[in-house]
């Protein structure tokens, strides 16, 4: 394979400003697929991008200004339970469908999904969108572990900034799940409505990761609607794909159902 011509080629999808934040490393596996495949120019990069519109550019509801969010919570308590810090949290998640889904439910579906292995002391935060910042309706103690994973750098920015903030002892790490795990043990990973499209991207990649984590126990969970609001029979759909995937699997497994969300507790 020609290097300037993958060069040229992420350079290209990268030149979108929807896609300039995405982790590189991410960009050059897709145009390594896209060259092999034989595509090339304008057909190349309209493939790249829809994939990657697919893994997380759908989920963005308005464009976030990350400077400004940063600039607004240096304004504020650095206290992790302090009104003005969820409301603050609560009004940013907004911005995101995968979080703002979650938020008529964010007073009880940490708590009800965690209640069975808390107080948590260390949490693995997989493809974490903006869900780091629910972490004041975690229950989790006062010096908890927070390592964040995702594919944008801007956001994980504004995840690290938000973290810094109030305290919390954390790592963010730029990473494509498809390809490599961030190596780190903790009591629980996340994997919120991530693996229907990582799954999009690579058909086994869900088993991989549970199978892969490293982790006491994973909180899994599926989305009961599509983005445009239509159930479509998902939540069935996405029940029996999961007992599929830890079909065998030596773990205990409990069932969470919200309003916008069906959640899996699997302790390994």
């Amino acid at each position: 394979m020609d290097n300037a011509q993958l060069e040229q080629l992420v350079d290209q999808v990268l030149s979108g400003s929807k896609y300039k934040h995405i982790t590189p490393d991410l960009i050059h596996r897709l145009s390594q697929k896209a060259l092999a495949e034989g595509l090339r120019g304008k057909t190349a990069v309209k493939s790249i991008r829809n994939k990657l519109h697919q893994v997380g550019g759908a989920y963005f509801k308005q464009a976030v200004n990350y400077s400004a969010a940063i600039q607004e919570l240096q304004q504020l308590s650095p206290q992790i339970d302090a009104t003005e810090i969820r409301d603050y949290a609560f009004r940013v998640m907004q911005r995101h469908t995968s979080s703002a889904e979650r938020l008529p439910d964010i007073e009880t579906f940490f708590q009800t999904c965690l209640a069975p292995i808390a107080p948590v002391t260390s949490i693995n935060d997989l493809a974490c969108g903006l869900n780091p910042l629910a972490l004041p309706w975690m229950p989790v103690t006062d010096r908890v572990q927070y390592y964040a994973c995702d594919i944008y750098l801007d956001m994980l920015e504004l995840v690290e900034a938000f973290l810094m903030h109030c305290n919390v002892n954390h790592r963010v790490i730029p990473c494509d799940l498809i390809t490599e795990l961030p190596n780190v043990d903790t009591q629980v990973a996340f994997l919120l409505k991530s693996l229907p499209c990582l799954e999009q991207m690579d058909k086994l990649a869900a088993e991989r990761l549970l199978t892969g984590i490293l982790a006491e126990h994973i909180l899994v969970s599926f989305p009961v609607h599509s983005l445009a609001g239509r159930k479509k029979g998902m939540p069935s759909f996405y029940k029996a794909h999961f007992q599929k995937l830890i079909s065998g699997k030596p773990w205990t497994v409990q069932t969470f159902e919200f309003q916008t969300e069906l959640a899996f507790l699997v302790s390994k």
